[in-house]
């Protein structure tokens, strides 16, 4: 009979068809992950899977067991919360997901801050794009993710966290004026530039600016809002930044922050997890300690109008210069 190791082993190779991959997402190394799906091939007598030119695919038999298996690792993982619940608040293990819009800017206090309150836990980290972690999640490799709302799906739930604004970033060099709110029509969104498809923030930039998903505005995106606000900080454009990013990018970059002239657009951050999860408690503790880092990472009104009022001298004094 397969053990659950085994089983949890091949749902990642099934799910990822890559054992580098799969590997990491179960924190083995290849050759282990390799050696327990061959014992497993030869309990089951028959391949699970087809192995060439370094691709991978499940064979009729390995499509026959996986969903049967992701039923028991469900259950398994169901039993593993009742016992997690029973030891306490974060006692032990809890694999977070979380955005890399959001990741930089918040686990450095977070990490720290759980460390300090739930010394017992034990915090696996994982960052990805907004549609990956809610399949693992939904899959059960990650307990909790930490995105932007909303989430249509059925089979999650979640809790908003924090309100996180949007501002618009741009060279301390330009001197185009920058009429707010956005608009379609405004020539300035010739130079906007967005980050790569898949990331929600680009969705949310164009959804902003009133602008269509298909439209193209640059031919060329970042992979991070660091990489980003490099470009806009050497006069290649200019972008929305998330609150929560000002303070770790804007003191080290020529960037001016600009403000919306009728109230700052926003997106909202949730934590989301299974329905059917028996850890509410410690979904509701960790919520508390991400909701009490973010205000700490966020900038106090005076500070924003500070960093306003400074990125606007800075450039009076270049353009006087």
């Amino acid at each position: 009979m397969f053990t659950v190791k085994q089983m949890r082993y091949f749902d990642a190779l099934a799910t990822h068809l890559h054992f580098r991959k799969a590997a990491e997402t179960v924190f083995v190394s290849q050759p282990a992950l390799s050696a327990q799906i061959a014992e497993m091939e030869n309990l089951a007598g028959s391949p699970l899977f087809e192995r060439a030119n370094k691709s991978v695919l499940l064979t009729e038999l390995g499509h026959t067991l996986w969903p049967r298996i992701k039923v028991i690792l469900q259950e398994i993982r169901a039993l593993e919360e009742l016992t997690e619940q029973k030891s306490g608040i974060l006692q032990l293990r809890l694999r977070l997901g979380i955005i890399p819009t959001i990741a930089p800017y918040l686990l450095p206090d977070l990490i720290q801050a759980l460390k300090q309150q739930y010394p017992a836990l034990t915090l696996e980290l994982r960052e990805a794009l907004t549609d990956k972690l809610l399949e693992e999640l939904r899959n059960g490799e990650l307990d909790a993710v930490i995105a932007a709302m909303p989430v249509h799906d059925p089979y999650l739930t979640g809790k908003h966290l924090f309100d996180d604004r949007f501002l618009i970033a741009t060279s301390s060099n330009n001197n185009d004026v920058l009429p707010s709110p956005l608009t379609q029509g405004n020539a300035a969104l010739e130079k906007l530039l967005l980050l790569e498809e898949g990331h929600c923030l680009r969705d949310q930039a164009l959804e902003v600016c009133a602008l269509p998903r298909e439209r193209t505005l640059v031919n060329f995106g970042a992979t991070s809002m660091a990489t980003l606000l490099q470009m806009v900080s050497n006069d290649m454009g200019l972008t929305l930044i998330p609150e929560i990013a000002i303070r770790s990018e804007v003191p080290h970059k020529r960037i001016r922050i600009v403000p919306f002239s009728d109230g700052s657009p926003k997106r909202q951050i949730g934590l989301f997890w299974r329905k059917q999860s028996q850890r509410l408690e410690d979904f509701t503790a960790l919520a508390k300690c991400i909701q009490n880092s973010a205000e700490k990472v966020m900038l106090a009104p005076d500070e924003l109008g500070s960093l306003i009022r400074h990125s606007a001298e800075s450039e009076e004094t270049a353009s006087r210069a």
